[in-house]
């Protein structure tokens, strides 16, 4: 058997063990799925007052829904709001740094040094099977929960090449958040503690990817600056382009600089992987 094909036999392997692993938890994954949707309707009650409150101010007897803030209506606030959800589901890595961090602190990485199996690639593979797995298992919740809440859906079924988008949009984010993680987890090569980081990292991600609004309610120059960084698309990015605010050239030029992100992060992983081997000691059995 050729190397090429002894390598695709070890990653098969690992994928589906992976897969097999992650079955055990399907119970967990749809009651989870549904349980994550509760969180969401402290915001949509928000939004819901906001605007309620913006038509009350009007004083004229102006419909709720007749009421807009730079293009979103009631009905389109609260599907991003949905749609974030869905979109965190994919970029989300919870556990990958700290797995990571703790690997390297208690000496687990040393399998990945005398083993033919590339820890990255690895860690891929076996989050790759947990999506899966996931959605597979948690679509029943998703479906419920969007179809009690279609009429919420204005700009209804996106169009084919739209629809092309937003699945390699998808992808896109879930690789940039797996990337952006390992590279955070990685860093325990130089700090005994990365838990801080991780931290920060995420309330940092909560705030800058749009899951707790819409970016580009952000007033002049900071819709600019956060537009440079790469948190957008993690999930504001791929909620508007399923809400049809992104077409086009835009929707084009935004996959070209999402995947742009997605490769320099990659490559910074290699990076941190390879230099931090070179001051790693592992010492015991």
């Amino acid at each position: 058997m050729s190397a090429l094909g002894s390598r695709l036999n070890l990653w098969w392997a690992i994928f589906r063990v992976s897969v097999e692993e992650r079955l055990v938890y399907r119970g967990d994954f749809a009651f989870g799925t549904l349980m994550r949707f509760l969180p969401m309707l402290t915001q949509i009650f928000l939004w819901w007052a906001i605007f309620d409150a913006m038509a009350a101010r009007q004083g004229d007897g102006t419909d709720v829904n007749a009421i807009r803030i730079k293009g979103y209506n009631l009905h389109d606030m609260i599907a991003y709001m949905l749609l974030v959800m869905l979109a965190r589901a994919f970029s989300s890595m919870p556990g990958l740094t700290s797995g990571i961090a703790t690997s390297i602190q208690k000496g687990e990485i040393k399998k990945f040094l005398i083993q033919p199996v590339d820890m990255l690639g690895s860690l891929l593979l076996q989050r790759i099977a947990h999506k899966l797995v996931y959605y597979l298992i948690a679509i029943g919740p998703f479906a419920l929960v969007f179809f009690l809440c279609r009429s919420f859906f204005d700009a209804g079924f996106p169009a084919p090449d739209q629809l092309l988008g937003l699945v390699l949009v998808l992808i896109g984010s879930f690789l940039l958040g797996f990337a952006m993680e390992a590279c955070l987890g990685l860093v325990a090569f130089w700090l005994l503690e990365v838990s801080s980081l991780a931290f920060i990292f995420m309330l940092l991600s909560f705030f800058l990817s749009g899951h707790m609004f819409p970016l580009d309610l952000m007033p002049a120059p900071l819709d600019w600056i956060i537009g440079l960084l790469p948190f957008q698309y993690l999930a504001y990015f791929p909620s508007a382009v399923a809400l049809g605010k992104v077409t086009g050239e835009e929707l084009v030029w935004g996959i070209v600089v999402q995947y742009l992100w997605v490769i320099g992060f990659w490559v910074l992983c290699r990076w941190l992987w390879v230099r931090g081997l070179t001051r790693y000691g592992g010492y015991g059995g």
